[in-house]
């Protein structure tokens, strides 16, 4: 999923839709929102909305870890490609 569909959902939608999500697609919308935030687009604000979203749904899964999981992964996937 792209950050623009990410950012064309509702966000109750959008929210109920990340809970259901295993932690590898939390991971990937994550990564999809923060390159889509490095954009000059339009719409930034939305965008961070959405990465706080994501963020408090991360921290909800690993309590106390602050995003570590999420680094972790990423340095993972660097290291795949």
């Amino acid at each position: 999923m792209t950050a623009n569909d990410i950012l064309n959902e509702g966000v109750s939608d959008f929210a109920t839709r990340l809970e259901a999500m295993t932690s590898d697609e939390v991971f990937a919308t994550m990564s999809a929102l923060e390159r889509h935030s490095e954009d000059d687009a339009s719409d930034r604000e939305e965008t961070l909305s959405r990465i706080t979203l994501v963020e408090k749904e991360i921290e909800r899964r690993f309590p106390g870890q602050m995003l570590t999981p999420y680094r972790d992964w990423k340095k993972q996937q660097l290291l795949m490609s």
